[in-house]
């Protein structure tokens, strides 16, 4: 079966604004060798998308090094859960330092063994967040903060975002059991979705692969996760590439 293509098929999110789908992949493309594309990989996407998964998986297939973000320890965020408004700020602002620590040794450190980076954030995100969950005043102070570290850091070779409708990020939360997501509400990750998808049209120059996976099971389907993979390794030009990523059922 050839690769079947849907140009411009659109996906709508609930409550939300659109993207368009530039194609349809279900068959793995001609094989590449396990040497990557991109030198420097990160896996984005809602909460309850799956990113660290795919980064840790991503990695190991590739022999690249694994760069996961620290959020566990962070004491903010199940009070920001509990009371939003009460904690945003302090949120963003650890959020804020620890991404940018993190990434700076990370990003500065070279591996002969592993040059190749894959990552499960950008540092873009803080921003991201920040706009959603702040206040006008709070996001204006804490925009100019970003802004003066955020040239420091390098910028991904590829971006990817891992896109699943509402109803399957809330089954994921659900299912991995953290006490303090469990409460998140569907208009919460409908306004996350939809700032990605504003921070996407920002940033012309950058490779962004928008991968609909709400039909791959790629933590357990061994199929699944050559395809997307696979996908991930096809040279991409600068912009936005939007593809629906499916099993092939003939």
């Amino acid at each position: 079966m050839q690769r079947s293509t849907g140009s411009g098929k659109i996906v709508k999110l609930k409550k939300s604004k659109s993207i368009r789908i530039d194609k349809t992949i279900n068959k793995i493309p001609e094989p590449l060798n396990n040497t990557p594309t991109y030198n420097y990989i990160v896996v984005e996407g809602n909460i309850g998308a799956g990113k660290t998964t795919l980064a840790t998986k991503l990695a190991n297939d590739l022999h690249a090094r694994l760069v996961l973000e620290q959020f566990a320890d962070n004491p903010f965020l199940p009070k920001f859960y509990a009371e939003p408004e009460k904690h945003a700020f302090p949120l963003e602002l650890s959020f804020l330092a620890e991404r940018y620590h993190q990434l700076k040794k990370e990003l500065s450190t070279q591996d002969i063994f592993k040059p190749s980076i894959v990552s499960d954030y950008y540092f873009v995100k803080s921003l991201i967040f920040a706009k959603s969950n702040l206040k006008e005043d709070e996001y204006e102070l804490y925009s100019k903060l970003f802004h003066i570290i955020n040239g420091s850091l390098p910028k991904p070779d590829l971006f990817v975002y891992l896109y699943h409708d509402i109803k399957r990020l809330q089954e994921n939360i659900k299912k991995r059991g953290r006490s303090y997501e469990q409460n998140i509400s569907d208009d919460y990750l409908i306004k996350i979705q939809q700032a990605y998808f504003d921070f996407f049209k920002q940033l012309p120059d950058l490779r962004i692969l928008v991968l609909d996976v709400n039909n791959m099971d790629f933590a357990n389907n061994s199929a699944d996760f050559e395809l997307i993979k696979e996908t991930i390794q096809r040279p991409y030009n600068p912009g936005i590439t939007s593809l629906i990523v499916k099993k092939d059922t003939e």
